[in-house]
């Protein structure tokens, strides 16, 4: 056996996966979907979607992962964008949507329950009458992600495809970036509890099936799973976000300690920022195996910082990665000198190049002298540490002044008994924007709110306090973990002129 693929309950070794790929993607091909075409996928993790991976390697064609959290509009969007030449979606999802799809758009169900009034056929049973694919050797294509849409709709990022004649060389070249960043390497044990849907967990699978002895692959996070699964198949990588440490440090310690976790050698975490006390409390648990990766779907994999760099660096993001470049604009263009926040532009190139989706004209907007912006602010230190203060779209100008909120967020969580917060600007007459600051508390703390205030102030500058902190018991996320803070801001902004 060349390898072991899990996925709930079922077991694949690796080359009856890549058959079952095969036949996907011979049955694609029968359909007309060509090299250089999409198929958009809204699926929950599992085995369909790895071989649904395999099928669009082999074939040459992009997958769309369509996050199944999405309205019908949302979903239809992405459909009709992508340009997809089919939809394979399981079927409970599908009838949530199947409404709003684009008309004539073919769709494969995925376990489809027999029903007369949709024509639309059954993925298992289309899959397995499928000879298996013997159509030349292409360029493999990966996913085509979809940005947040942070100042509007989202765009797809279209990755260029390697040569077919140096294909062994770029790939070797992507494969040692991925090592640096999420701990991946031939022989390992990797266990992937994130959804395939983002666009980490998304490359971190591609990348799991040509290099991994073993991959697990869960349906849903489930913390006491994690730790079960990791004992039980001795993992040795895994990939996490921070707000599934989060969840896991909320299990008792009795639970945690009971379960044998020495195989970890590699905790890959990236999609939000991890916050130092966050991390360090991974560590005293776990020991130095956590790693953190500044990365973008645009961009790849930048900058990387293991443990003990963290510990000596809190904060950072680390530092580039191989052959990655970063560089700080100043707002007239000139370089930043070290510890001078300014606009973050980086560059990998182990990657292939990239365009958006049917916006050239933003895939140009983006570049300046060869390096790519991601929409965020920071510096790098006089040791070459990059530091990400905030997002761009983030950055609160009140009265004038430029605010990061990030900064704030870092005190403020450090204030006893909060457990989360979030810091943004809001309408105000006279400066145009005000600070606010929106807190949770730890479960059984008693905050005293103006106090916290007090606090703030011997530690940052006065015009950086928020003029006024309230309490909430939840604070909204996103499903890769970062809060979602468009969605407060829509609270206070709507019915004034704004891009959130």
């Amino acid at each position: 056996m060349s390898g072991l693929v899990i996925a709930g309950d079922l077991r694949l070794d690796r080359d009856a996966l890549v058959a079952r790929g095969e036949q996907v993607a011979a049955g694609l091909a029968a359909m007309g979907i060509r090299e250089g075409d999409v198929i958009a996928v809204l699926l929950r993790n599992g085995m369909p979607y790895l071989e649904i991976i395999q099928a669009c390697k082999r074939l040459g064609c992009y997958y769309c992962p369509i996050n199944w959290h999405y309205t019908a509009d949302e979903v239809a969007f992405l459909a009709n964008d992508s340009g997809a030449k089919l939809l394979i979606a399981e079927d409970d999802l599908w009838r949530q949507v199947w409404a709003a799809l684009p008309p004539g758009l073919p769709v494969l169900r995925v376990m489809a329950e027999a029903d007369a009034a949709f024509e639309a056929n059954d993925y298992e049973a289309w899959r397995d009458v499928q000879p298996r694919y013997d159509g030349p050797l292409v360029a493999p294509r990966g996913h085509m992600a979809y940005t947040s849409g942070t100042t509007g709709r989202p765009k797809g990022v279209v990755r260029q495809p390697f040569p077919v004649d140096r294909l062994a060389e770029h790939l070797a070249a992507v494969e040692a970036v991925v090592e640096q960043a999420y701990g991946l390497r031939h022989g390992s044990r990797a266990l992937l509890p994130a959804p395939i849907y983002h666009s980490a967990p998304s490359v971190f699978a591609q990348v799991a099936l040509r290099v991994c002895d073993t991959l697990v692959l869960t349906r849903r996070f489930d913390p006491l799973e994690v730790l079960r699964l990791i004992e039980q198949h001795r993992i040795d990588t895994i990939y996490l976000v921070p707000i599934m440490y989060v969840r896991l440090l909320k299990l008792e310690a009795r639970a945690r300690a009971s379960f044998d976790l020495s195989s970890l050698r590699f905790v890959a975490s990236t999609g939000a920022p991890c916050a130092p006390e966050l991390k360090r409390a991974m560590i005293d648990w776990l020991g130095p195996v956590v790693h953190e990766t500044y990365a973008s779907s645009e961009a790849g994999m930048v900058t990387a910082i293991d443990s003990h760099e963290a510990l000596a660096k809190p904060g950072s993001a680390g530092r580039p990665i191989g052959p990655a470049q970063v560089r700080i604009y100043a707002e007239d263009g000139s370089v930043c000198a070290p510890g001078q926040v300014g606009r973050i532009y980086v560059r990998q190139p182990a990657y292939a190049d990239f365009t958006y989706r049917n916006h050239p004209e933003a895939r140009q907007a983006v570049e300046r002298d060869g390096l790519i912006g991601l929409g965020d602010l920071g510096y790098v230190d006089e040791d070459g540490y990059l530091f990400v203060c905030d997002r761009e779209s983030d950055l609160v100008i009140s009265g004038g002044v430029n605010i990061y909120p990030a900064e704030i967020e870092h005190h403020l969580m450090q204030y006893p008994g909060v457990a989360d917060c979030a810091v943004f600007g809001v309408p105000d007459p006279e400066f145009g924007e005000r600070l606010l600051g929106l807190v949770q508390p730890a479960p059984g703390a008693v905050l005293d709110l103006e106090d916290a205030m007090g606090w703030l102030s011997s530690r940052i500058a006065r015009y950086k306090i928020p003029r006024g902190l309230e309490m909430r018991q939840a604070l909204p996320r996103d499903d890769n973990g970062k809060i979602a803070k468009r969605r407060l801001r829509a609270e206070f902004w709507e019915g004034h002129a704004r891009k959130v």
